[in-house]
């Protein structure tokens, strides 16, 4: 994605914004949503279990949860462990 590693974009919601309405602009899952996106992913990867919650609701939002999954990195790697 665009925005990572020095230029990273956090979600926000361990600092609380998972409970605030964004009433200017884009809502910041939206954008993340948006960007990743654009890469024609069929899973997200997330470390946070906040970017987890806010990766599966901006993607059920724009309805495209059927389309691409978001798993935590603990799960991928415990599938690569069976």
């Amino acid at each position: 994605m665009e925005r990572r590693l020095e230029k990273s974009f956090c979600c926000g919601a361990g600092g609380g914004r998972m409970w605030m309405e964004e009433r200017e602009g884009t809502r910041i899952n939206a954008a993340r949503v948006e960007e990743a996106l654009k890469k024609d992913p069929r899973t997200v990867c997330v470390c946070c279990p906040y970017c987890l919650t806010m990766f599966e609701d901006g993607l059920k939002s724009i309805k495209a949860d059927d389309k691409v999954q978001v798993m935590d990195v603990a799960e991928i790697v415990s599938m690569g462990l069976k």
